[in-house]
């Protein structure tokens, strides 16, 4: 069984996917047993206390360096005997030293189809935003694996949704996490934790 730290920063709504998605039998060989908050106020935290999950909080502000930070996060991560750790609306960057220390063990969603609308500055409505100003008639999301280079790892999974007219950035946003983000996360997940990565 592998055990998977979820990473966060705000709501939840991925993590909540995985929450279900484990409930429902669907992520085969893997037990969410660990989600770590870049913020004590994420309502995250609060899904996964409802559901009797250990949490944690990591701030990167109480750390004086990159590498301080990136030594906690690893100590925080090899404590639990953590196998797979998954990014869902983590908002701090992970150093070179976590990525190395679990080489092809993390994973992210990204709302968007990379290469389209990733790197450094695209998260949240702000991809949605680049999208819809770019005029593009088909987005979506991609499950990757995370290196040293943000949005840059091996793509797992990715899933079209398309842009429909008078979309906003809220709209769009919503659409690509229900049709796509919830759907590939766990599926990623699954794939991984049976060993079929």
């Amino acid at each position: 069984m592998v055990n998977i730290a979820v990473l966060v920063s705000g709501g939840g709504t991925n993590l909540q996917a995985l929450l279900d998605a484990e409930k429902a039998g669907k992520i085969a060989g893997g037990c969410i047993t660990t989600v770590i908050s870049s913020s004590p106020k994420a309502y995250a935290l609060e899904r996964a206390r409802q559901n009797g999950v250990e949490t944690a909080v990591l701030r990167r502000g109480d750390y004086a360096t990159q590498g301080e930070f990136d030594d906690a996060m690893i100590e925080a991560l090899k404590s639990r005997e953590i196998g797979l750790v998954v990014l869902a609306g983590f908002l701090c960057i992970l150093g070179q030293k976590v990525t190395d220390a679990f080489s092809r063990r993390i994973i992210n969603v990204h709302p968007s189809l990379i290469p389209s609308f990733c790197g450094k500055g695209f998260y949240g409505l702000h991809v949605h935003e680049a999208a819809l100003a770019y005029g593009v008639k088909v987005t979506g999301a991609t499950v990757h694996f995370v290196n040293e280079i943000p949005d840059g790892g091996e793509i797992i999974l990715q899933k079209a949704v398309y842009v429909e007219p008078g979309d906003t950035p809220e709209t769009l946003q919503r659409r690509v996490m229900e049709q796509a983000e919830w759907e590939i996360l766990p599926r990623a997940v699954s794939l991984f934790c049976e060993g079929r990565l």
